[in-house]
């Protein structure tokens, strides 16, 4: 099993570049478990399968958190777990999909989201792969909500917010001893050379690896403008070829880790 989240400010495009790895990935297997854990829940848009998206955990857990003190003697972890398993997995042509849902509510939800925890942990063990489109920011590393993940890919554009998010990942994944096997780093809508040579020096300095830098390209501004998914980007497009290479890049990490 490898887990992949990727993360970063939002507004850097980190819903796209999941979307795409998990479009390239499961052609490839159908071993696949894409995770919507963003609460704007863009990602079935990405990859064209909102229709399909029936519940979310959120919606799970709401009922749990009002129904609970009813179950009497039932046990409440079999409970979500069937729940999950019969209502919120949304099973796709080639993968399958959980949508994380919006924050919660009034009231202290720590129970309810430790064995919700559990449940998943129990059910990514099923899969070879787990592709998480994260909540945009630094909330999910602190409250450890992705500490099962074997690498990070921190999505960046430009911007000093995007820029210093990226830095705080980093840093924020060291103070927990989060213990991902690798964190990388993708710069997002890179018109130039001169700004590739930007974001390595500073990918130097705070020591992370640079995967790719992937291109400003207006036919993924259109596609959302028509409402269309973003994995109907064109083959010949080089954004399309370079988070091609990308998903190459963790099949072969996956197919090391099996070898070991």
């Amino acid at each position: 099993m490898t887990v992949v989240a990727v993360t970063g400010k939002g507004g850097t495009g980190k819903t796209i570049l999941s979307a795409l790895l998990i479009h390239f990935i499961s052609q490839r297997t159908t071993s696949v478990l894409a995770v919507d854990a963003d609460p704007d829940s863009n990602l079935p848009d990405a990859l064209g399968v909102a229709e399909l998206v029936e519940k979310t955990l959120g919606d799970i857990r709401e009922v749990f958190q009002v129904s609970r003190d009813e179950m009497g003697s039932t046990n409440k972890e079999q409970w979500l777990e069937g729940k999950i398993y019969g209502e919120a997995i949304c099973e796709c042509d080639t993968f399958d999909l959980i949508v994380m849902g919006r924050p919660e509510g009034e009231g202290c939800y720590c129970y309810a989201n430790n064995l919700l925890r559990g449940v998943l942990r129990r059910l990514m063990r099923h899969y070879d792969y787990i592709i998480i489109d994260s909540e945009a920011g630094l909330e999910h590393f602190s409250r450890k909500t992705i500490d099962s993940a074997d690498y990070i890919i921190v999505v960046t554009d430009m911007s000093k917010k995007g820029l210093a998010t990226a830095k705080r990942i980093k840093e924020l994944s060291e103070e927990l001893d989060l213990g991902f096997k690798d964190i990388f780093l993708v710069g997002n809508r890179i018109a130039n050379k001169e700004a590739e040579d930007v974001i390595r020096r500073f990918a130097d300095e705070i020591g992370m690896k640079v995967l790719d830098f992937l291109p400003y390209d207006e036919t993924i501004a259109e596609l959302d403008l028509r409402g269309e998914p973003v994995i109907n980007l064109p083959e010949t497009s080089e954004y399309y070829q370079k988070a091609k290479k990308i998903a190459d890049m963790i099949v072969e990490l996956h197919a090391e880790s099996v070898t070991k």
